[in-house]
């Protein structure tokens, strides 16, 4: 992985626009599940907390993400706009999985994320709740990888 600081576009000052393609390429690259390029969008330092769970930087968050999709299996992911100011982005999201024991279930939150001036997200809170469900009341039925564009978001399957 390299440390190389690259402009991620959009950056701030963001427009509604803006901030819903961020929130759109954040959950492309969560369900396509490359912890190595993913960590490339957190600045060097960046800062998380996600749930009880304290990161700092690039290196942790790649342990973090590669530990969450071995536990977490056929993720599926969708992520909505609630907030944004110049370079702060709140959103909520949903997503479904399954642990090894095949019991499915969906995960609902809310993350604050805070940008420098290169798009680069250096803050990022996320508050986590984990619901079973069972196979039958999964929502999520693409094929692994991004939403399709024609998918219903969070507000259109009433969650």
């Amino acid at each position: 992985m390299t440390n190389t600081i690259e402009a991620r576009p959009p950056v701030p000052p963001f427009t509604r626009d803006m901030a819903i393609q961020k929130v759109r390429m954040a959950e492309n690259a969560w369900n396509n599940q490359n912890s190595q390029k993913i960590a490339l969008a957190y600045s060097p330092d960046s800062v998380w907390r996600n749930r009880n769970e304290f990161i700092k930087g690039r290196t942790e968050i790649i342990e973090f993400l590669e530990r969450k999709w071995a536990k977490e299996l056929e993720y599926r992911l969708i992520k909505e706009l609630w907030a944004f100011t110049e370079d702060r982005i709140a959103v909520r999201f949903a997503y479904e999985w399954h642990n090894a024991n095949n019991q499915w279930f969906r995960s609902y939150g809310n993350e604050n994320w805070e940008f420098d001036s290169n798009g680069l997200m250096q803050r990022r809170y996320a508050s986590i709740n984990d619901l079973a469900i069972t196979e039958v009341d999964r929502k999520f039925h693409w094929p692994l990888g991004p939403r399709p564009d024609g998918h219903a978001c969070l507000s259109e399957l009433g969650l």
